[in-house]
């Protein structure tokens, strides 16, 4: 009886779309958690990796057969961060009428995201490397990764630390924002994409159309700058 449930087990397994499956019934449970609830702790992508990987562990399954089922949903990331075009576009007009004001915002900001991180990692005495991978972590993770190991971080660590800083600024960051009584859409948008990059943009769009307009604008943006003026800084300082 036990060989005859391993192998139907083997069977779903190996299935080719078990992968697939798995991943989003994993995000939707996740997401019925946090949409009852509303507890930071129960952060869709938070309470998503750490379901994904005890199951993978208690499965045995390989990450790279994980990687590969799972292929579909990473072609998707692409067309998925284009559309968060939607909403800025349908917000243009509003845009247009805070135009200085976000890019000033734009500049200041995401120079301050950038230095800070850089610098507490240097207090605590975080060698070279890591200074030059945490540098991009604000910036969606293909960016980062490129841009990580163009200045000689590391660009698979340079992931986990865009991650992180993700998951960190979708849970805390509006809540951050209330305490201090930030409450225009535009500045929440601006502040949650130029901080935690796609997931602060999804986070945004949850709050009104407006913020996760002004998230998409900046994380863009923000991609932009850090992908063409890092490189060149570095080879400034160095």
């Amino acid at each position: 009886m036990n060989l005859e449930w391993q192998a139907a087990l083997d069977a779903v397994i190996e299935h080719p779309l078990f992968a697939f499956g798995l991943t989003l019934g994993v995000y939707q449970l996740a997401l019925f958690l946090y949409e009852k609830t509303r507890w930071m702790i129960f952060q869709p992508v938070l309470v998503s990796m750490v379901i994904l990987i005890a199951t993978l562990l208690v499965l045995d399954i390989d990450y790279a057969d994980y990687k590969q089922g799972a292929q579909l949903l990473t072609l998707m990331l692409g067309p998925a961060t284009v559309a968060l075009a939607v909403p800025l576009y349908l917000n243009m007009r509003r845009v247009r009428q805070v135009l200085w004001p976000t890019l000033i915002t734009l500049f200041v900001g995401g120079l301050f995201a950038t230095v800070l991180g850089v610098a507490l990692a240097w207090m605590f005495g975080a060698e070279t490397l890591i200074l030059k991978t945490i540098a991009p972590k604000s910036v969606t993770t293909p960016i980062a990764m490129l841009v990580a190991e163009e200045i000689g971080g590391a660009a698979s660590l340079a992931a986990v630390f865009v991650m992180i800083t993700g998951v960190l600024g979708a849970m805390l960051g509006v809540e951050v924002l209330r305490v201090f009584r930030i409450n225009s859409p535009a500045a929440q948008g601006m502040a949650l994409g130029i901080v935690a990059h796609a997931v602060g943009t999804a986070r945004a769009l949850q709050e009104s159309e407006e913020a996760g307009a002004f998230a998409a604008l900046a994380m863009s943006i923000m991609g932009v700058l850090t992908a063409v003026l890092m490189p060149l800084a570095v080879a400034l300082i160095a």
